[in-house]
């Protein structure tokens, strides 16, 4: 979350130096929305739970420290 204590950031330095880096936007499409009512309630966050559509839908994995959201398995790993 941008918004926790000790995490102070300027999304939109963020953002900027994320694209100037080569990182590209992953706009949220229908069909990752769509997906996310077929997924297992085994994690509460509704972005997370989204998260993990958009990679599955793209062919992404998608990297987390987050235990439960890593119980997902693939296209979720945990770091």
């Amino acid at each position: 979350s941008l918004r926790k204590p000790g995490f102070d950031v300027d999304a939109a330095a963020l953002r900027d130096g994320l694209l100037a880096a080569g990182f590209d936007e992953l706009p949220i499409r229908a069909e990752h929305v769509l997906r996310v009512a077929g997924l297992p309630w085994r994690h509460r966050d509704p972005f997370d739970r989204l998260l993990v559509c958009q990679a599955a839908v793209e062919g992404l994995t998608l990297l987390t420290a987050d235990t439960v959201l890593a119980s997902y398995g693939k296209p979720v790993r945990r770091v």
